[in-house]
């Protein structure tokens, strides 16, 4: 799925990277094993490789063209960020420019830029290096951020955070020349109206400020569900969370709202990392989540 239609609302996927893979033990503590190989016949090779016992994860934004505008949601690791704690992530260099210019678009023509929430791979290419300064990449966009998120990650607020090495360089490299520039917008409360068609909604668990992307189009709905879901495994098992979640409880409780919502709605779901088929419908079955159909 690289392009897709939402009522008037059209998607494409601008891919970034993809084939990098975590032991599901690191990825998702506490997890069974067992589960994984009852549901082998369909997760492989696309999620997970019961040799290695590796989850897959791709990397990748998604554009929306909604009410006139081009959106990005999330701008994946960027290229040459210094990155101590995530080696896999640190001086990439991947062509996502041209990949986007593949799919049409240049990074003048990209009206808003989404920050679902401030991960280190969800922010990266909100900058790149001009002559050893980190500038917005995209120079004609809004960037959306929401308070909460902004709060949590900035350095200089002394807050004890799960994924600090993991987020290490990332606001001041990718976040704060955004501030600084102008561009950002800084949402507050519940939820921020973007169009006629998209809304933002707070789902806090992965992270504080975290946000969904609500689409309704006529009778078609959507969500981008970002890092509420990191493996098909976790529609199965709600309770499943990934080591990168900051509010455990937290995340295992927005999951099952999403989902609930998703499922009740038939609306399509993107998550941020889903290798092979990247969208689905969910649906309720024997008072658990399932996947009703891969689009």
């Amino acid at each position: 799925m690289d392009s897709i239609e939402i009522g008037d609302v059209s998607v494409n996927r601008i891919e970034e990277f993809v084939h990098w893979a975590m032991p599901i033990d690191r990825y998702f503590p506490g997890t069974d094993e067992a589960a994984w190989l009852a549901n082998r016949d369909w997760l492989e090779p696309d999620h997970w490789d019961a040799t290695s016992k590796r989850a897959h994860t791709v990397f990748h934004s998604w554009l929306i063209r909604s009410g006139g505008q081009n959106i990005l949601v999330d701008t994946g690791v960027g290229n040459g960020k210094l990155r101590p704690s995530m080696p896999d992530f640190s001086m990439r260099q991947t062509p996502y420019l041209q990949t986007l210019e593949s799919a049409g678009f240049r990074p003048d023509d990209i009206d808003l830029v989404i920050c679902t929430h401030l991960h280190v791979d969800h922010v990266g290419w909100n900058t790149h290096d001009v002559d050893g300064e980190w500038v917005p990449t995209f120079p004609n966009a809004r960037y959306v951020f929401a308070r909460p998120e902004v709060e949590f990650w900035d350095p200089g607020n002394e807050i004890r955070r799960r994924g600090e090495k993991v987020n290490e360089n990332v606001f001041d490299d990718s976040v704060r020349p955004i501030l600084d520039a102008g561009l950002a917008d800084v949402w507050d409360g519940p939820s921020l109206t973007i169009d006629e068609n998209l809304r933002l909604e707070l789902a806090p668990g992965h992270t504080p400020g975290l946000a969904v992307v609500k689409v309704q189009a006529g009778s078609d709905q959507a969500i981008f569900v970002n890092d509420i879901l990191h493996s098909p495994m976790q529609v199965l098992d709600c309770a499943l969370n990934s080591c990168f979640c900051e509010d455990e409880a937290g995340s295992v409780e927005t999951r099952k709202n999403v989902l609930g919502w998703a499922a009740d709605n038939r609306a399509l779901i993107f998550p941020a990392h889903f290798n092979g088929q990247h969208v689905f419908r969910a649906e309720r079955r024997d008072g658990r989540f399932a996947i009703a159909e891969w689009i």
